[in-house]
């Protein structure tokens, strides 16, 4: 059988994290483990639960959940994060996925809706809503605008090790190993590098850490 996708939900609204619980309990594989208010919750209950899928609302009482994004990631790289807001401005859209973040959905979407989008950033799919996904084709055609590398600010330090590690040769079991963390976490990082450089070989990645001097001494 296979195991239930364990979620945590931030929301500052009792109302939404209630909602979302009812939506996911309905339904078999989901089994939500953890719920907070804060940008600290999200950030508490990712380094202590672990989840699978990480439910994030945008705005909240102690500032953006986009500033969470990043630290979730670096104490928990096998967490997910879901996005879902009321906000349709593409520009929050971009500034999530710029942060991390696996997927972004409306808090007026349907209940089957979300259940996908659990599954899907579970999976590690990038999930959109449909009306978000126009809007970025749309800005897509009108705008394609020059292609822009990432550099090495849009990394975590965890990462950085990690991508250094890579390019040194080193395999996850060594990499694991000198970092202290699991095989797992290292693939989770690979994962996360790949995403945020747009880069899946070894040997892009090595170039990559030549081109910035991160491999210098």
């Amino acid at each position: 059988m296979t195991p239930a996708i364990r979620v945590v939900v931030v929301d500052d609204h009792a109302i939404v994290r209630e909602g979302v619980r009812t939506v996911l309990d309905v339904a078999s594989g989901y089994a939500i483990v953890g719920e907070g208010r804060s940008i600290s919750d999200a950030i508490a209950a990712s380094a202590e639960l672990r989840p699978d899928v990480l439910v994030l609302d945008i705005s909240m009482p102690d500032g953006s959940g986009l500033h969470a994004i990043p630290e979730v990631i670096e104490r928990s790289p096998e967490t997910r994060v879901l996005m879902l807001s009321v906000h349709e401005n593409l520009e929050y859209v971009l500034e999530s996925m710029r942060a991390g973040a696996h997927g972004y959905l409306r808090k007026d979407s349907a209940p089957s809706e979300l259940r996908a989008a659990v599954r899907a950033v579970h999976a590690g799919e990038l999930f959109l809503s449909p009306e978000i996904s126009r809007q970025v084709a749309d800005a897509i055609r009108k705008n394609p605008g020059p292609s822009v590398e990432p550099t090495p600010s849009v990394l975590t330090p965890r990462e950085r090790q990690v991508l250094i590690s890579i390019a040194q040769g080193l395999s996850n079991k060594e990499i694991g190993a000198g970092l202290s963390i699991s095989p797992r976490t290292v693939e989770a990082h690979r994962d996360s590098l790949s995403r945020k450089l747009g880069i899946r070989t070894v040997a892009g990645l090595t170039k990559f850490c030549l081109k910035h001097g991160l491999l210098a001494g």
